[in-house]
């Protein structure tokens, strides 16, 4: 399996079978000259279970990012399946049920969308009637912007798509159904990144306190260790914090440190109801005489502005 994606399932039976395997693929550039190979064998992503399960939708998750806004391209190749053969892409997924789909159907000759809310398929729409052909490469082009949907199949414009905004942003994959043994390839993305809510949190301020010479925001992961969620230099995100941090999340701790010409200040983020949910360490110039309680108020202050914005721990980690 393609490293940076996960497996995920929808329905019921075995997981998809994903893997990377060799396949023939018509070339995407007009040949050079009339000699030139107009096929070629490259790596492709493939879901080879077979299992027949009726309610059963094997995906393939890429977790390296969260889109709202985006146009996908892919090829893809339907090669077998007896209960169902359908090629998808799976977007805005949040988890196994809840997500929206377009799929294809060679069986059934149509194209559809889908918007799956707490496991239930939701208001699809009208299938579009085409033909698909099976074991031939087909293009598809996906293009999502706030809440209307776009498709191209094999350069045919299908009826847009709107959707109510149940679901405005999450991962993005690849889907089939049943006993589907589908090939994709030559996959590409063009999207407008999201920036994390602790992130602009963090930007924003950098903008307007020039004082601010460090800013960063800590959160717990799932194995109570604190690690940066937000900085003023993005390449310290995901880095470990300390104790400090640790000690600032789940007690309230207040921490002082003082270098040339700077203090340091690390005061817990807290939500609407007083709780810590978050740390923060604060970098600021000093000043001849500045003392701790001179520092930490300093710091308060800031803090009190970023508590005013975001109020959950649900908010700063959107």
């Amino acid at each position: 399996m393609p490293t940076g994606f996960h497996s995920a399932l929808a329905g019921g039976g075995e997981a998809g079978d994903w893997k990377i395997i060799m396949d023939a693929v018509p070339s995407a550039f007009t040949p050079l000259t009339p000699q030139a190979p107009v096929v070629t064998r490259q790596a492709v992503l493939a879901q080879t279970s077979q299992d027949p399960t009726d309610n059963r939708f094997p995906m393939l998750i890429y977790d390296g990012q969260t889109f709202k806004d985006f146009r996908l391209t892919t090829r893809f190749k339907i090669v077998s399946g007896v209960a169902e053969q359908m090629a998808g892409i799976v977007f805005h997924f949040q988890n196994e049920s809840n997500f929206y789909v377009i799929r294809v159907s060679a069986l059934g000759h149509n194209m559809r969308f889908y918007k799956v809310v707490d496991g239930q398929f939701v208001d699809p729409t009208v299938p579009f009637d085409m033909d698909i052909s099976t074991n031939v490469w087909h293009t598809l082009a996906l293009q999502c912007e706030g809440n209307q949907i776009n498709c191209l199949m094999d350069n045919v414009m299908i009826p847009t798509v709107q959707t109510p905004n149940t679901l405005d942003e999450g991962k993005i994959g690849f889907w089939t159904k049943s006993d589907s043994v589908t090939y994709f390839g030559d996959t590409d993305i063009i999207y407008t990144p999201l920036v994390p809510a602790a992130q602009a949190l963090v930007q924003s301020l950098m903008a307007k306190e020039t004082r601010i010479l460090g800013l960063r925001i800590y959160t717990l992961d799932d194995k109570g260790q604190p690690h940066v969620i937000a900085s003023k230099d993005k390449k310290e995100i995901g880095q470990p914090g300390t104790d400090l941090e640790k000690a600032a999340i789940t007690n309230g701790a207040v921490s002082f440190g003082r270098g040339p010409g700077t203090v340091a200040v690390i005061l817990p983020f807290r939500d609407r109801n007083g709780d810590p949910m978050a740390a923060v360490w604060v970098r600021l110039k000093s000043f001849f005489g500045e003392t701790q309680e001179n520092a930490v108020t300093r710091a308060t202050l800031i803090i009190k502005q970023m508590q005013a914005q975001i109020t959950s721990s649900q908010d700063l980690m959107q």
